[in-house]
């Protein structure tokens, strides 16, 4: 059995925990997408259409069956509009999360969100001299009021582009113009997107596609940008600090709280509890030694860049991380929940909580969370979580857990370069440093978990390019041993020398996959250093595992703003080749990057590779065969 479970999991944990689960007769994600297949060819290529009911309808990519819809829309019409879709669910999703923050931003300012803070003074002015807000001889109460209403219209109110387009480099800025993809406003091309798919709307594949750009850059540089700036305001700007990954870090004598999902505003109140001294003077009266707190998918990233909280695992350990019978509570608020968790946790004696007014979910209590009542909630589940812990059964932690270094903001890299990038950039000038790659996105269980950002991050450092990774992609390269100063080893010797001059791993973790924008200034700001755009710059980026709606968004905004991307799943886009063709040649004339799609991540490591030599070689900097 352990071979096949090998199959699915390059994770220790992952493959033992995965052979107890089937002990337990638990059913995993694993199962259930063996139960799929065969998968639906027309949907794997994007041909099936059920915007109305005159359908469903699919085309034939063969030439015997069907070839228009009812409605007469052909293979190209389907298929971008399935992708527009697709990046406007993923648009709305994180910058609905950014909205969220905004709101929270303001409770706190006129004090109805007791518990939360500003933590980042210094960050709120500076944001708030970008949008326009004065802040001289005002309070940061005052700033964080003024500054959350002009963030929030953003959103919805009518506006010729979006403020934080301003820290693009000024050609970019220039070719969105030019092309007519830089966005109005947050909402409105989400929207927008929906209406132009409507049957009988905007029936011009190329049309629909420049409008997918202008809905992922809405997100890209306006809600997700607007989540990290504010996450950082609020609970504070990250600094790399030391953590632990993978299931090792559940404490068999502890109480374990598990948190999940995407939004910090409600683990920030979970670690604030956790820390009370009367709770954890409760756990040790129930014979518990203390509480312990740890994340899994992106809530937990957010805690680990902050606080140093461990994670337990990324996606798809989500439902193995409740077969060890050590998890009290798990509680969750949304994005990349799987609805199957409260029936895994039914096997076990774990309380499972959703707290989102905007997600519930099969099989789980419904405890909403808001600023007003957030501080006090929490502390009602931890006391929960503390009853929990004597109806334990069976406890299996097999594995110990790995060190870890996280934390690495844009301020935080720029700061231990002495404040500026040059120190960076003459490193890559100097061919220490061949490039910077960002691994990003999802784990898809197509895939072995956590083999493709395992194996092109290995590449990629061992040829002296700087990785920089977020969400799921960040807690693969950690379970590695990628995020230690010692896996400077593994590097090339260029780069080997770089991290060992500054203390710091070969892998830098940025944080969730909300804050795939972090990368994005990262890259202005040497493309400003460099006078050039960023598509000049010897970068690229990868989704080696990606399976969300979001990550599909993130792949166009990092493209349309000028980032080589190979991703590892194709997208639903073969049943139309004009679009294929678009998307990985034809955009290059446009935004002056593409999309490659490699399975393989020892050939997608070649391809980002040979882009990064090439740009190095346009730049006039040493060449690299390969």
């Amino acid at each position: 059995m352990g071979r096949e479970f090998s199959m699915n999991t390059i994770t220790e944990d992952g493959q033992l925990l995965l052979k107890k689960a089937e002990r337990d007769q638990v059913e995993t994600v694993w199962d259930r997408y063996a139960a799929q297949q065969p998968n639906c060819g027309y949907c794997e290529m994007g041909l099936s259409c059920r915007i109305c009911i005159m359908g469903p309808c699919r085309i034939d990519p063969f030439g015997d069956g069907p070839r228009r819809g009812v409605c007469g829309a052909d293979a190209d019409i389907i298929v971008a509009r399935n992708l527009g879709r697709m990046i406007a669910a993923g648009a709305a999703s994180h910058s609905d999360h950014g909205r969220d923050l905004v709101e929270v931003l303001g409770e706190v300012a006129h004090g109805r969100a007791p518990g939360y803070q500003i933590r980042d003074v210094e960050k709120l002015k500076r944001l708030a001299a970008e949008f326009g807000v004065a802040v001289d001889g005002k309070s940061p109460e005052q700033i964080a009021g003024e500054l959350s209403n002009v963030m929030s219209e953003e959103y919805g109110t009518r506006r010729k582009e979006l403020t934080l387009l301003k820290r693009a480099p000024v050609k970019r800025q220039e070719l969105w113009r030019k092309i007519g993809v830089a966005p109005r406003g947050i909402d409105r091309e989400t929207s927008e997107m929906m209406h132009r798919t409507h049957m009988g709307v905007d029936n011009d594949w190329v049309s629909l596609l420049l409008h997918g750009v202008r809905n992922a850059l809405s997100d890209g540089w306006g809600g997700s940008m607007i989540a990290t700036e504010v996450s950082d305001i609020l609970f504070g700007t990250p600094k790399p600090g030391a953590n632990a990954v993978n299931v090792g870090v559940l404490k068999k004598d502890e109480v374990n709280i598990v948190v999940h999902g995407h939004n910090p505003v409600v683990s920030e109140m979970i670690l604030r509890a956790v820390q009370d001294p009367e709770l954890v003077t409760m756990a040790r009266a129930k014979g518990a030694k203390g509480i312990n707190l740890a994340g899994v998918c992106c809530t937990g990233n957010e805690l680990l860049m902050r606080a140093g909280v461990p994670m337990a695992g990324n996606h798809l350990t989500t439902e193995l991380v409740l077969t060890t019978g050590a998890v009290d509570l798990m509680l969750v608020d949304y994005q990349c929940i799987m609805p199957s968790l409260g029936t895994v946790a039914a096997c076990y004696h774990t309380k499972m909580v959703s707290t989102s007014d905007k997600a519930r979910f099969p099989g789980m209590e419904h405890r909403e969370f808001h600023p007003d009542n957030a501080a006090a909630k929490a502390v009602e589940l931890v006391k929960e979580a503390i009853e929990n812990f004597g109806r334990r059964g069976e406890v299996y932690i097999p594995v110990e857990p790995v060190a870890s270094v996280g934390g690495f903001s844009v301020e935080s890299i720029v700061g231990a370069l002495g404040g500026t990038p040059e120190p960076l950039l003459d490193a890559i000038k100097a061919g220490k440093i061949r490039g910077a790659a960002g691994i990003v996105g999802c784990n898809n269980p197509r895939i072995k978990q956590d083999y493709g950002h395992v194996t092109l991050t290995r590449r990629l450092i061992e040829n002296d390019i700087l990785v920089v990774d977020t969400g799921c992609a960040a807690v693969a390269n950690a379970k590695a041993g990628f995020k230690q100063a010692e896996a400077a080893r593994l590097a090339g010797p260029g780069l080997k020398e770089i991290c060992g001059a500054l203390g710091i791993p070969p892998v830098l973790h940025m944080g969730s996959c909300v804050d795939n924008v972090r990368i994005l200034v990262l890259a202005s700001a040497l493309a400003n250093a460099l006078g050039v755009d960023i598509s000049d710059l010897p970068i690229a980026g990868a989704a080696p595992e990606w399976y969300s709606e979001k990550a599909a968004t993130i792949g166009v905004y990092f493209v349309a703003s000028g980032v080589y991307t190979v991703l590892g799943p194709m997208p639903p886009i073969t049943g139309s080749m004009n679009i294929v063709k678009l998307l990985t040649e034809g955009l290059n004339d446009v935004v002056g990057a593409t999309f490659a799609v490699e399975p393989d991540p020892e050939k997608a490591a070649l391809l980002m590779r040979r882009h990064i030599e090439q740009k190095r070689a346009r730049l006039g900097l040493t060449h690299l065969e390969i």
